[in-house]
């Protein structure tokens, strides 16, 4: 028998297929920074364009990918959104620094060439990078087929942003009084899938499609939805207000949950004294902590439990600053 790349596994004409779906996806996210190539190896990106020019810009790079929450999405066969996971996980890292996320890049790998799922996949990534202001400048599709099973995929993402060096964000500022302002969180966001999916699938027994009254929809609905995008909000403040003195510290509240993620960006001596009663929590968490039987503490470590950004202030300008974030905020403690 003569081998072929079809036959181990790799389609060069359903790659092609693949391929020319792209192009549509990724324009709509190009700003005039981006340098149109016919053809080439690489994505190109002009750091001055037009409407800004940096003075001692500092390049900001982020890498994340989905987990297991990309399971949840193979057992509703909904693969539009995880996307937009994807981007998120990057850019909410990236905003932190202060940054402004420039492009994305994206990795996909699956078992055998799929045009229809490759697709909704980068329709969601196409969709994040438009929510979150920056360009999909490229990406890498690996087929892998002695790797993946049929129906499996997994999912990284890269992004780079900008600062003015200056303009940095890096925690140095914060002081004793200076007031946490939550930032509430969409859900479960891409965090702590393979405990959620014991507690749900093994646990208590349930199905993707499965409705749950207490959730006002069914258990993949909720689990799918998208992680929120903190882009405009951040960058609006950093408008407004000046990054360091008025906007101290940024958090992005993922897995290790706010204590975790708040002690990296804190100077030495001092903590963050959380208020746990402070906010109110979307109702999947209660319902997820009862039907696992979960601890407090345990919940706490793993999830955000309804906080997805947390700003570091001074007392003084903290509820201006609420004023301007489009999220429900609260102010969910201070810095000891």
């Amino acid at each position: 028998m003569k081998a072929t790349y079809k036959s181990a596994g790799v389609d060069l004409e359903v790659y092609a297929e693949s391929m020319s779906r792209l192009p549509k996806l990724m324009s709509r996210t190009f700003s005039p920074q981006v340098l149109r190539l016919d053809g080439g190896f690489a994505g190109l990106f002009q750091l001055n364009g037009d409407s800004q020019k940096y003075k001692d810009p500092v390049l900001i790079s982020c890498t994340d990918g989905v987990g297991t929450k990309i399971k949840v999405a193979c057992a509703m066969n909904r693969h539009e959104t995880i996307g937009i996971d994807l981007v998120a996980m990057s850019v909410n890292d990236a905003i932190c620094c202060g940054a402004k996320p420039l492009f994305f890049l994206d990795y996909v790998a699956m078992p055998k060439d799929d045009p229809d799922l490759l697709e909704k996949l980068v329709a969601g990534i196409s969709e994040g990078c438009v929510q979150a202001g920056c360009a999909l400048l490229g990406g890498e599709t690996a087929i892998m087929s002695d790797l993946y099973q049929p129906g499996e995929y997994d999912l990284a993402g890269f992004c780079v942003g900008v600062a003015e060096k200056s303009r940095l964000i890096d925690g140095k500022t914060i002081r004793s009084g200076d007031v946490l302002i939550g930032v509430g969180s969409s859900g479960l966001h891409s965090n702590g899938y393979s405990l959620v999916r014991k507690v749900v699938f093994e646990i208590g027994g349930l199905s993707a499609d499965q409705a749950v009254p207490e959730l006002g929809r069914t258990v993949g609905e909720e689990l799918l939805e998208p992680t929120r995008i903190y882009v405009s909000t951040v960058l609006g403040l950093l408008e407004k207000f000046q990054p360091g003195t008025d906007i101290r510290g940024i958090a992005h509240i993922t897995g290790g949950g706010l204590e975790e993620n708040l002690a990296r960006i804190l100077p030495q001596g001092l903590k963050a004294d959380i208020r746990p009663k402070s906010w109110s929590a979307p109702p999947v968490f209660g319902w997820l902590q009862k039907l696992g039987s979960l601890d407090a503490e345990e919940m706490a470590r793993v999830f955000n439990m309804g906080i997805g950004l947390v700003l570091i202030v001074p007392p003084e300008l903290a509820a201006k600053i609420r004023e301007q974030i489009g999220f429900k905020t609260w102010e969910i403690g201070t810095i000891v």
